[in-house]
């Protein structure tokens, strides 16, 4: 690889190479405060290639590869290449990670406990999470949220954050502008900007938290919290999981763990401060 860089978000310590140097310095500067650790090897490995030499520099395309691919996924044009490697770093822990259950999850943390927040894309989540690790919350991540088979912890994994859409504005106007990286139009999922987290949330990264919470938040809609059965909540989060299948016996007992000690809601809410009400809700009724 012509081009690399090593960062460690929690765990799991990428090296992302490149055929160009844009997409290696964009990231480096998104992941400049995260720690990193040269001599030692790699969990994952991202690879941003042109597929034939001449794209290089003729109508450059970025095709994501690594320790697994998608064959059939398509490439992005070189100005997008920093997202190329934001989703290159998923796709590894996606496809790869086994050493945790994997869950496609925002999660928040307060006194040592966490609230998980699963749903689909567009339901919120990732922006509710967010504005909350911007107020007294530390947060532990925006795409996934690890959890320890043995002891059932919830662990961080917070990345930038990828802001989309409408939920750009609302925390451009909220940050100082030195967190957040370019402006990425026209994607294949709209308008993208990333967050860089909080300090306090990147140096407590390896601070694990326990469950005490987990919600299915939808955006749109009038307010209303609806309680959720453990078998509803562990179906859910079976869908949500990139690896259970894969751990088996340990996935299942590490979901079931979660289910059965974990309170469970589906939250509606019209707007961000609603959405932040209803946790901070739940949270005093719930989570003690």
């Amino acid at each position: 690889m012509r081009h690399s860089a090593r960062i460690q978000v929690g765990p799991v310590r990428f090296r992302i190479g490149s055929d160009w140097r844009a997409p290696i310095a964009a990231i480096e500067a998104l992941y400049v405060d995260y720690p990193r650790d040269d001599a030692r090897p790699a969990d994952a490995t991202v690879h941003l290639f042109a597929a034939r030499p001449w794209r290089r520099w003729l109508r450059p395309s970025v095709h994501i590869g690594g320790d697994f691919v998608v064959p059939d996924a398509l490439p992005l044009p070189l100005a997008m290449g920093l997202l190329a490697a934001e989703m290159g770093m998923n796709l590894q822990v996606a496809l790869g990670w086994r050493r945790h259950l994997l869950l496609h999850a925002s999660a928040v943390a307060r006194d040592g406990r966490a609230v998980i927040l699963s749903g689909e894309s567009g339901s919120g989540k990732s922006t509710l999470a967010a504005l909350l690790g911007e107020g007294d919350w530390r947060l532990m991540g925006d795409e996934f949220t690890l959890i320890d088979p043995a002891s059932g912890d919830a662990l961080a994994f917070p990345r930038a954050v990828s802001l989309k859409n409408e939920a750009i504005a609302e925390m451009t106007a909220r940050v100082d502008a030195a967190r957040l990286g370019p402006l990425l139009a026209g994607t294949p999922k709209g308008d993208i900007r990333h967050l860089v987290p909080r300090a306090d949330a990147i140096a407590a990264m390896h601070v694990p938290a326990r469950p005490a919470l987990i919600l299915f938040p939808r955006f749109g809609g009038e307010a209303a919290i609806e309680p959720m059965g453990e078998g509803e909540a562990f179906v859910r989060l079976t869908e949500a999981s990139t690896n259970y299948t894969a751990l088996g016996e340990a996935g299942f007992a590490a979901l079931a763990r979660l289910v059965r000690g974990t309170p469970a809601f589906g939250i509606s809410y019209p707007d961000s401060a609603t959405g932040m009400a209803l946790v901070e809700r739940l949270w005093g009724e719930t989570a003690r």
